[in-house]
């Protein structure tokens, strides 16, 4: 037994009478094997974004786009999940967690049908917006029902399982386009949407949206097939249902009360950190950093992003439940702020006349502990703390309203960088961002809570005020 809570005033863990009981663990294995299934809309979500990277050069080539329409092709993507997230959350309170990740994979494979085989723009253009659509929803459903299965113990590691999977894609686009043509790509594209709408049937619903439905005796079979057969899933219901509120129905003014507005401010601003940390900006200027630093090879620059992205995302799966979430972002974030400061030193030196020759190499460095840091702290958690800090009614509204905040900073960054770059410059437009992690340590320092080793029950109970209720 533990001794822990949740203290509002220092946003971390301290002694209280509230016990925390590992009796609901259970064996790992079905959960795992719940959330794999889960993970492959996430890794569509990756493979997504990495496509336009290694596809764009060849379709500019084949006169199939011009460099205007390439623009408009990327940013498709994001326009698509800015109305898919929404939708997702609508989706998910009316039928449940698992129908919402099994329709992803409908736009997601009509989406790569119509780029592989759609002759024209038009082809492209609709099947990206598919694709983004579907990617708004991944990013609404899966989190949430990731954090709604989990065991207190796992939620963690298996919340940064999500992340994980979108850089395994980014990094499967990046490898398939040193080997496939563009429309090759798109119809291994379909490969992971099809295996998700098929092993989701081996999947519960999550107990908590059973619960919240009243279907109390599909939440015990959910549960029994989450964790393992002889549990006391009937003691673990029970347990869920004393921090639900079943007769109270959501309304949309519920946002006015503290108890739901703290938690979306919190989330919201994580998720606007998220996109102004600069991660955009850095992946535009991979090749050119580079080449620079004379390793001229594209193909291999953007593998090599993808694999460190990977190997940082594993870290924190690993760190997740051991060090919290709080920790990581700081340390994330400054590491993120310091090598962005010295990257627009960088090229601060290369304006004043410096050869590309003598920064090459730091800029490189620069770029891996970048990305380092953001697969450690700032990729990974903003959606985990997203799915955790939100009570059980309230969550898929409260949800959508956190991605399409995600989905329109990164329109946005995307859409207007180039714009601020020849304005500003790129050493000031570096050290923007710098200025954007700096601000993210300090908002996690002082309003996130830490949430490890929290049930989303005693998470609802904090943001209540209420905290010597005994578990």
């Amino acid at each position: 037994m533990e001794v822990e809570e949740l203290d509002p005033e220092k946003n971390a863990l301290s002694p209280t009478p509230r016990l925390v009981s590992k009796k609901h663990d259970g064996s790992a294995c079905r959960l795992i094997f719940a959330a794999t299934c889960a993970f492959l809309g996430p890794f569509s979500f990756g493979y997504s974004i990495g496509y336009s990277s290694p596809a764009l050069p060849e379709l500019e080539k084949l006169g199939i786009l011009t460099r205007s329409q390439s623009g408009w092709f990327g940013s498709l993507l994001t326009v698509g999940a800015l109305i898919g997230g929404p939708f997702g959350g609508l989706l998910m309170e009316k039928f449940g967690r698992r129908t919402a990740m099994k329709f992803t994979s409908i736009p997601f494979f009509f989406g790569w049908l119509c780029i592989a085989f759609w002759s024209g723009t038009q082809g492209l253009f609709f099947g990206r917006f598919l694709c983004g659509f579907a990617s708004g929803l991944v990013t609404v459903s899966v989190p949430v029902y990731i954090a709604e299965t989990s065991t207190t113990s796992l939620r963690g590691t298996l919340g940064a399982g999500i992340q994980l999977s979108i850089t395994i894609g980014i990094l499967a686009s990046y490898s398939a386009g040193m080997y496939f043509q563009w429309s090759d790509m798109a119809i291994i594209g379909m490969i992971p949407a099809c295996l998700a709408f098929v092993t989701l049937y081996f999947v519960p619903e999550t107990p908590r949206w059973l619960l919240l439905n009243g279907k109390k005796l599909e939440a015990v079979a959910s549960l029994r097939q989450l964790r393992y057969e002889h549990a006391d899933c009937e003691d673990e219901c029970r347990d869920i249902e004393e921090g639900l509120d079943l007769k109270e129905q959501f309304t949309w003014s519920e946002f006015k009360k503290p108890e739901l507005s703290r938690p979306l401010m919190i989330s919201v601003f994580i998720m606007i950190f998220q996109q102004f940390s600069g991660i955009n900006a850095i992946m535009f200027y991979t090749v050119t950093i580079f080449k620079n630093a004379g390793l001229g090879i594209s193909e291999l620059a953007t593998v090599l992003v993808g694999a460190v992205q990977v190997g940082g995302t594993f870290v924190s799966c690993l760190l997740m439940d051991r060090m919290g979430r709080r920790r990581l972002l700081i340390i994330a974030g400054l590491s993120m702020s310091l090598s962005l400061l010295v990257m627009g030193w960088c090229y601060h030196k290369l304006d004043t006349g410096s050869s590309p020759a003598d920064v090459g190499m730091i800029s490189v460095i620069c770029v891996v502990v970048y990305i380092l840091g953001f697969s450690l702290g700032w990729g990974p958690i903003p959606m985990l703390i997203m799915s955790e800090i939100f009570p059980s009614r309230a969550r898929g509204a409260a949800s959508s309203i956190a991605v399409f905040t995600n989905w329109f900073c990164a329109f946005v960054v995307t859409k207007e960088f180039l714009f601020v770059q020849d304005v500003f410059g790129a050493a000031t437009t570096f050290w923007m961002f710098a200025f954007f992690c700096a601000c993210s340590v300090m908002f996690v320092w002082r309003k996130v809570p830490e949430t490890k080793g929290k049930s989303l029950e005693d998470i609802e109970l904090f943001f209540l005020g209420k905290s010597t209720l005994i578990v």
